[in-house]
Parts: C-alpha cells; structure tokens; sequence
C-alpha cells in the first residue's frame, strides 16, 4: 500500500514557515506549545490513535519540543495507544510501527518521549465477554464495551501519572468540526483564559487540544506537504483512509468523549453499526482476506436483532434467575409479562470460537500474521466456561476445540480444571431424569461444596447454598409454571383467625421462595 513519493517541501520547517491553520501562523502554534510545556512541571500524556487527527497533534508536539534547547527538554512526554485487541488489523500494524519509530527516534536525537501501548485486562477482553462470560454482541443499547476495552486501560495509565507527579497534562487531537456534539464536550471543560481544560472525570487531569479549530483539509495539509518527524511520511496513513472511506476513532478516556461513527476505524468486531463501512472499503481496494473477519462480525450482528435473541441467548441471566420486562401494553387487561434474554447459549459460544480459531489459523496459513484471540484470553474463557454460573462445562471442551483446529495443544495451565468431568456430568444428567432434579442446580451445589473443602471455617456457607436454591432451575416452561402455580390463590376474609392468617401467609411465602 505505501509509495514512495515526495512532499511539497523537503522539510516540515519549511512547511511550518510558509504556512498557517486555522487562520493561525504554524510558527504561533509551536510557540505556544512550547510555552506551555516549559509553563510547569506536569507531564504530558499524548493521545495517539494512529488516525489523522491525533498524528497531526503528535507531529506537532514532537517538532516544537525538539526545537527546544536540551537543557529545557527536561519533562516528559508518554504518547499512549489502546489497542483493544479486535482493532482493524492494518491499524494495529500502522499504529505499531509509528510507535517504534518514535521510540528509535527520540532515543537516537535524545527527546524525552517514550510510546506505549495500553490494553485492556485479560478478564475485560472483548472475546472473553462475549465468548466466555456469554455478554450479547453490544448495540447503542448496552455498549458495555468502551469502558471496559478502551477507557479503563487509559485511565489507569493516566491516574499511575498523576500518582507520581500529581497532575498531569493529557494532549488530544479532537477537534470542533469533526462534530457538533464533540464541540460541546470541548467547550463545557474549557478553562477560561487558558488553553487547558479540565479533564471530566480524572482529577488531577488538565486536557489540551491543539488542533481544535483546525479544518479536515487543514489536517490533511500538515501531514501530506512534508515528511514525518519521525522519519518518512504519511502517505501511509493517507492511502488507508482513502482506501476505506473511514475517520478514526479518537483516544477513548472518559465517556463523554464521542464514540465511534458509521464510518471510522475502530474494533472489527463493532455491531454498534449496522454496517462496518471502514473494512468495507478496504475489502474494495484489494485487502479481500478481510472479508472473513467482515463475515464473523455479520454473524454477530444478526444476533442483536429482538426477533431471533432466543435462539441464540439463555432465558436466565448470569445472576441464575429468570428476569421479566412487561411490554408495551395497550390493553390495561393484558398483564403478560416478557423474558429479558440473559447471555449466549455455551453451544452458541463453542460453536463461534471454533470458527475464530479456524479463521485465525487460515489466516496465518495464507501469510497473514494476525492474532485475531491470544492465549490468555482462552485460558481466561475456559476459566469462565468451567464455572458458568448457568451451564458449568465439565466436559472442559476448549483444549479439545483447540486442538481440533490446530492439531495441537496449548499449554493449559493446570489449576483452570475442575474438580469434575464429563462423566460425571453425563451420570448428573441421566439422574435428574429419574430424580426430576435440574443437573445443572446439582452441579452448582457440589462446586460450592468443593470450593469449600478444607477450611477450618466454612462461613456463609449456607446462606451461599440458600442463594443457589433460589435461582431458577429448569427449562423456562417449568419456570414459569411453578411462578403460576406460587400465585396465591385465598384471601383472607375477617372470618379467619389471626393464627389462621398468619399460618396461611407462612405457606404462600414458602411457595414463593
């Protein structure tokens, strides 16, 4: 994709002296960012997507502090990238070699940057939420994946800063055109009289957005009319975008900041759009492998659809119980009540990470080195699989699914087994049959008894068993059959004696439990 081919000046100084942004000098810019770098000793935090806008703003940061003297260069500066390990594979390979050309080239000229990549926790990945704890592809509805994904990571990388020096100072490359309610979020925090703001939900955290003003074509001037300032150019970056129709998504760090549009670079996975234009495009433009990642995705999209939730989603949520939600109801006489779908069927998620594992190793057959699901992430998925709170898979299934499509076996680490089998789960089966007892309510009962097993003090044991009974076992027929037959059915007249009532209230409670 990347051509060799030359920029309307040699150097960005030249650039920077013939030309002005915003109806601004390029040389005031600078200035300004070196004043306020020198202004105090709070360290700078770059925001740094690999998109337009924040290259624009890294470039910009990078040139002024290099022009200071050394002994002025004495603050640092952490330009940080989230990776949530299901960007857009071409981004992730940009965004990696940009990082490891600032960090050559800062150690070689002595600029005190350094890049980092920050990820998301083992346990808060978008594979072992949707794979492993079962959560539903996200939709504008439940987008529990920003904050677990993007804004956690950043935050705790910007609040260890702000434990160390106090405050900090966190650069962005937002800008007021890109839309009208990121213009909004930029002018509630403004400080007055300052080119800071202050940082929504950080304390501690002041923001600074140098290129706010700054027009679509403007960004693209900067970058195109001359080279990198860290070496070669962004020609790159330019054939990505015109490849895939896309914008960027910005560097997530608080939920105020906007999220991802029709048209952006962002997670693969992304079923908040109905349709991901940005892979689209760069399918068009010859990239076709990634049409099996664009395949897996509709997949998951078409499970967001209400209609077909229940083929694909359990009737009880994690939390073990049957949750209802009534409907729009225009007759007052209908008083039907509705299932709120909790999360994947396990043989749903089985079925999907055998694909991913086979659409990975396909891949890397071809000549694509991509990981689209690391390691941790399965032994963190088979984690939860062991211990579903409503299906526990005693089969432990994964290694073998593994092994199934790679013909081998990962090194398992020992302590994700539990303490039973597949055995054991087919004799639980066969004799809830006969005892008309759920396997799975058995199965839940015995980890509990296991996961107690050699304490002197086995507290809150039975209020732990309690909880386990009162969850809803069964199939939903069965469930909403006993919550009928637990209605009560008497009422109490004046006739009937206090310790009548009371005995009778006793009873129907029970029923209820």
């Amino acid at each position: 994709m990347t051509q060799q081919r030359s920029t309307i000046f040699s150097t960005i100084d030249e650039m920077l002296e013939s030309s002005e942004f915003a109806g601004r000098p390029a040389l005031d810019l600078i200035r300004e960012i070196q004043e306020l770098y020198l202004e105090n000793d709070k360290p700078w935090v770059i925001g740094y997507s690999g998109g337009k806008d924040s290259t624009t703003v890294l470039s910009l940061v990078y040139v002024a502090v290099s022009k200071l003297e050394k002994s002025l260069r004495t603050k640092h500066i952490y330009v940080i990238s989230s990776d949530t390990l299901v960007e857009t594979p071409l981004v992730v390979d940009m965004v990696n070699s940009s990082i490891q050309a600032i960090n050559d080239n800062a150690k070689a000229l002595d600029l005190p940057f350094t890049g980092h990549v920050v990820y998301p926790d083992w346990g808060e990945t978008f594979w072992v939420n949707l794979l492993g704890k079962g959560y539903p592809a996200p939709t504008q509805n439940f987008r529990w994946c920003t904050e677990r994904m993007k804004i956690d990571p950043v935050s705790e990388f910007i609040t260890d800063k702000i434990a160390k020096y106090g405050e900090v100072i966190v650069v962005l490359g937002a800008r007021s055109q890109e839309s009208a309610s990121r213009a909004q979020v930029i002018a509630k925090h403004k400080i007055d009289g300052s080119s800071l703001s202050r940082h929504s939900s950080l304390p501690g955290a002041f923001t600074y957005m140098p290129i706010e003003d700054w027009t679509f074509d403007e960004v693209w001037m900067y970058l195109l009319s001359a080279p990198a300032a860290w070496g070669g150019n962004h020609y790159e970056l330019f054939d990505l975008y015109k490849d895939s129709s896309a914008g960027e998504c910005p560097l997530v760090i608080d939920t105020n900041t906007p999220s991802c549009g029709n048209s952006r670079f962002g997670c693969w996975t992304c079923t908040v759009v109905t349709k991901d234009r940005a892979i689209e495009g760069l399918i068009e433009s010859g990239e076709t492998w990634l049409q099996k990642l664009k395949d897996f995705r509709n997949k998951l999209y078409v499970t967001t659809d209400p209609a077909v939730k229940d083929q694909y989603r359990n009737y009880k949520r994690r939390t073990g119980k049957v949750q209802y939600a009534r409907g729009s109801i225009d007759n007052e006489n209908v008083t039907e009540l509705k299932t709120i779908p909790g999360p994947y069927w396990l043989s749903v998620r089985k079925d999907w990470i055998k694909e991913l594992l086979t659409i990975q190793k396909h891949l890397n057959d071809e000549g694509h080195e991509i990981e689209l699901i690391r390691s941790e992430e399965l032994f963190a998925i088979r984690r939860e699989w062991m211990f579903d709170p409503n299906e526990p898979d005693w089969s432990d299934e994964l290694p073998a699914i593994y092994r199934n499509v790679y013909g081998k076996d990962l090194n398992w680490p020992d302590t994700d087994g539990g303490s039973f089998n597949q055995d054991d789960a087919e004799l639980l089966q066969s004799l809830s049959k006969q005892y008309r007892t759920p396997a799975e309510l058995v199965m839940k009962l015995l980890e509990l008894e296991m996961s107690m097993d050699g304490l002197g003090r086995r507290k809150g044991l039975f209020n732990k068993i309690e909880s386990i009974l009162k969850n809803d076992w069964g199939s939903l027929e069965e469930i909403l059959a006993h919550k009928e037959q637990a209605k009560p059915t008497t009422s109490i007249t004046n006739g009937t004696s206090y310790d009548d009532q009371l005995d009778q209230l006793a009873k129907e409670y029970e029923a209820l439990q």
